[in-house]
């Protein structure tokens, strides 16, 4: 799914050659947050959806060669949403680039490039206190009434 550039800010499909760069924002993103994961596990979670995974795919935000963000999309199937829905799995800008738009552009970006690969729902998890919810809502995302996301982790890395 090749996004679109009605914008300022680049999005690349993230390839294979694109791991060192990926990894390394990953690692950053990872540390930021607290969340604890080897490289091992990292890279197997990275390489198929560099490779073409149906699952998801990943996006670099910024110069192909030197970019100041990622975001990863995985893909599921709704009855309710009536098809393909994505979910926002790890989005990260630089911290010395943020507040500049780059996040909100990239974002901007892609949602009409889900939508013409027939996505019919993207979902974001956001931190209650998050700075950000701001510039979600601008894009239309909402907290859906009646429904909390809640997760039973099956492995542990």
């Amino acid at each position: 799914m090749a996004a679109t550039q009605p914008t300022k800010t680049r999005l690349h499909l993230a390839q294979p050659d694109d791991l060192p760069r990926l990894t390394a924002m990953v690692v950053a993103f990872h540390e930021e947050f607290g969340i604890a994961q080897d490289d091992e596990t990292r890279a197997a979670a990275l390489i198929p959806l560099l490779e073409g995974s149906p699952h998801g795919a990943v996006y670099l935000i910024g110069p192909r060669n030197s970019p100041v963000g990622y975001i990863a999309i995985s893909f599921g199937w709704s009855i309710e949403m009536g098809g393909i829905e994505g979910y926002v799995d790890e989005f990260w800008i630089r911290r010395a680039v943020r507040a500049r738009g780059m996040g909100s552009e990239a974002l901007a970006a892609l949602l009409p490039a889900l939508r013409e690969a027939g996505v019919c729902a993207l979902h974001l998890e956001v931190d209650r206190e998050s700075p950000v919810d701001a510039l979600y809502a601008r894009l239309g995302f909402r907290m859906r009434e009646r429904y909390a996301l809640m997760t039973a982790v099956l492995t542990r890395a």
